[in-house]
């Protein structure tokens, strides 16, 4: 009888490298959210991976990045956190580029003695010729126990690098039951949905300027669930563009959420969004706890 392995898996990288995107992928359904803005994820978020002879708990964490607030400080911290607490740790760089973060992950990830993968993403985007040497370069480092060329937006060696996760687990025991997908709360699921949609519908200087807090959740007697939640930001103008002309723009964000949302939940949403402004949030402690950082 083949033994059963389970455990924890930090996925670790830079920013934008498409860690979000992976554990989506991963996991086959949406954890995550995703955005090309830089620094998307705030907290480390858990994906449940089941497989016929294991579970996978894959955690996402911020991308590292060189804090200018609380908030960045909050989410670099998680982030290095989440090395001391997990069985296994993936890195996730970019095929394209290299940067200064990766180095410093490699070093803080060999203070910890966590066995440590290395997945090369976005390999549909550069000509096969030109991987190679990528890969041998990080090969010559000694660190990593495997390297695993992926496309996470293609699903292109998802498997491989699934087998050989599994192969560096312990045998352990069964987390999570086969249904549960991820083990955050559907509050924050929502919170990050709006915000993934601000996100995608606003200019450059909007999106790390926004969080959402839901200030109202009821389920109806007709089955209806009423949401309500604030948009905060910390400029006036950043008010502005988000309501957009005659409040389109919020109108256009709030459809969609909710579009969302209702697939997440599985019944019909009523969802109200306001935008309030709070000049410097991300460097209010107070807040930020609030907000769950």
């Amino acid at each position: 009888m083949s033994s059963f392995k389970s455990g924890f898996v930090a996925i670790v990288g830079p920013t934008n490298v498409g860690k979000s995107t992976l554990l989506n992928a991963l996991i086959g359904d949406k954890v995550s959210i995703v955005s090309s803005r830089p620094q998307t994820t705030r907290q480390n978020i858990r994906g449940i991976k089941n497989l016929p002879n294991g579970q996978i708990v894959f955690v996402d964490t911020p991308g590292i990045h060189k804090p200018v607030h609380k908030l960045g400080e909050k989410m670099i911290k998680e982030a290095y956190d989440s090395f001391k607490t997990v069985d296994l740790a993936i890195l996730v760089v970019d095929c394209r580029k290299r940067t200064n973060s990766e180095t410093k992950i490699i070093s803080e990830l060999k203070k910890t003695e966590v066995p440590t993968i290395l997945v090369v993403n976005k390999v549909d985007s550069i000509k096969k010729p030109l991987l190679l040497p990528i890969i041998d370069n990080f090969s010559k480092l000694g660190f990593f126990k495997e390297i695993i060329p992926t496309s996470a937006i293609k699903r292109e060696g998802l498997q491989e690098l699934l087998m050989v996760v599994l192969k560096y687990l312990p045998e352990g025991p069964k987390y999570f039951d086969d249904d549960i997908l991820t083990d955050q709360y559907e509050r924050f699921m929502v919170a990050e949905i709006i915000r993934e949609k601000v996100m995608e519908n606003t200019r450059q200087e909007v999106p790390h300027s926004v969080a959402v807090d839901i200030t109202s959740w009821q389920k109806r007697d007709d089955g209806l669930i009423s949401i309500h939640a604030n948009i905060l930001v910390e400029k006036e103008g950043q008010k502005i563009i988000i309501i957009g002309k005659k409040g389109a723009m919020l109108k256009k964000i709030g459809i969609e959420a909710r579009i969302e949302i209702e697939h997440l939940l599985g019944d019909r949403v009523f969802l109200e969004l306001w935008v309030k402004v709070r000049k410097a949030w991300r460097e209010d402690e107070k807040l930020l706890q609030s907000l769950g950082y």
